[in-house]
């Protein structure tokens, strides 16, 4: 009898641990569904996210001609090689007033947008250094005819304001023109505007900046004492949109500005682990991705993510930033031109 109850104290054991095996299995395994489900539609959420202008499509191949590419030593190629060619990127700024959240931070008026922010990125090849150029929103050029998306275009223009480019035909009239006053091939366009950058610094935990002079801007609402400071994404915004409150209260001294939080931005994202931090990584990329908008080869997460990989090698400390050298306008001293041969020796550098 003693045997007969051990042997059945003993099934019932192994009937309860069986028992909370299987609960601790299908807990594992509704775990590893929701963990999969939710990392699914992360990815769905933050691809969806992304806007895009068919760039190449409206422009043909009337076009400066892309840079030439090393091809890869043969033996030394990995499955997946990441992508280490030289690279031209047109990163605009739009002060855009649409959403609310735009509105709030002080977009452009709603009759349409301006590029308040235009920047040529060049990589070189390996990608472990970086020229960013600033061109000044008030250079007089020759903008070009550009295609529109009803299937007409835009007049030629001479002595038109850069950052008119954007406002009369969007991104891929901005390209057309960037390109026709530089003879350099745009690989790439990326434009962000103020939710999405301000939201970015805020995402990061904020920006460390060092100004020289004291800023007291009527217009950015923006008032610091010259010294570091530690900025949030509004502040930041502010600063980036400063003008009237600093030297000459041209475009010339909020470029300067612009510059220097390029490299904060790129310091604090090189200080922070993002890929450690899974939850501060998809608040980065929700950030970043819900105010942007690319050229369609640029358009996917796994676009991006591949880009951004490609840098793990550029530091803060390898990135300089200039502005095209410009001069007074001679028919507008509110205006400025590029100044040859400088600016024409600069995108040369570039190609």
């Amino acid at each position: 009898m003693t045997g007969d109850n051990t042997n059945g104290d003993d099934g019932r054991r192994a009937g309860r641990r069986s028992g909370v095996l299987k609960a601790a299995g299908l807990t594992l395994a509704g775990a590893l569904v929701l963990g999969i489900a939710a990392a699914g539609w992360a990815y769905w959420h933050l691809n969806s996210n992304i806007k895009s202008v068919d760039i190449n499509g409206a422009l043909g191949d009337n076009r400066p001609p892309k840079a030439m590419t090393t091809p890869t030593p043969s033996g030394t190629a990995s499955a997946s090689p990441l992508p280490s060619g030289s690279l031209n990127i047109l990163v605009l700024g739009s002060d855009t007033r649409s959403g609310e959240e735009n509105q709030a931070l002080g977009g452009g008026d709603s009759e349409g947008a301006r590029s308040d922010t235009a920047m040529v990125v060049h990589l070189d090849a390996g990608r472990t250094r970086a020229t960013v150029v600033s061109i000044p929103r008030d250079t007089l050029v020759t903008r070009p005819s550009c295609p529109t998306s009803s299937g007409g275009s835009t007049r030629e223009s001479y002595g038109a304001m850069f950052n008119s480019a954007y406002s009369v035909g969007g991104a891929v009239c901005a390209v057309k023109t960037v390109e026709s006053i530089t003879d350099v091939r745009m690989d790439h366009y990326i434009e962000i505007d103020f939710a999405g950058f301000a939201g970015l610094v805020d995402a990061l935990g904020g920006v460390t900046v060092t100004t020289d002079q004291d800023i007291d801007d009527v217009d950015s609402h923006l008032k610091l004492e010259a010294g570091t400071h530690e900025l949030n994404g509004t502040q930041a915004l502010a600063l980036a949109r400063t003008r009237h409150g600093i030297g000459d209260g041209s475009d010339l001294g909020r470029i300067g500005l612009q510059q220097t939080l390029v490299k904060a931005l790129l310091e604090r994202i090189s200080a922070t682990n993002l890929l450690s931090d899974p939850t501060e990584l998809y608040s980065v990329a929700d950030a970043v991705t819900t105010s942007l908008t690319t050229d369609t080869g640029l358009d996917s997460l796994g676009e991006l993510m591949e880009l951004g990989e490609s840098l793990r090698g550029l530091s803060a400390d390898e990135v300089t930033t200039v502005t095209m050298p410009v001069v007074p306008a001679p028919s507008d001293p509110n205006r400025v031109v590029a100044e040859e041969p400088e600016a024409r020796e600069l995108w040369e550098s570039l190609r």
